[in-house]
């Protein structure tokens, strides 16, 4: 009697796994499912492909600064020359009297909107 009890709960637990075993595949088969794998498969290859090119293009930037040193020692151009000062252009207005344009025989007033009213 002890071996057909432990045969039959053997062979209950054994349909109990397999059973569990088909659905979990099946429900991974669904168009649900599938969908939902694939779009996550695809967001992780995006999030591949950004760091790649972040990467590649922190390396451009770098290579790129060391050539451009290598070329300012080459040319000279590296070296502090003397600047001139900034240049000042002549203002329109005279700064003594703002209302005056040099080289006009009248009289200029800034536009005022209260005027009008």
């Amino acid at each position: 009697m002890f071996r057909r009890t432990f045969w039959f709960t053997t062979g209950v637990a054994a349909g109990v796994w397999a059973t569990t075993k088909v659905n979990r595949k099946l429900k991974q088969l669904t168009p649900e499912s599938l969908a939902r794998a694939a779009g996550n498969k695809a967001i992780e290859a995006g999030h591949r492909i950004k760091d790649r090119a972040v990467d590649f293009a922190l390396d451009v930037r770098d290579n790129m600064a060391v050539r451009e040193a290598e070329l300012g020692d080459a040319l000279g151009i590296n070296e502090n020359p003397e600047l001139p000062g900034p240049r000042r252009y002549a203002a329109i207005e005279n700064r003594n009297n703002p209302k005056y344009v040099e080289g006009s025989t009248y009289q200029t007033y800034p536009y005022n909107r209260n005027e009008d009213h």
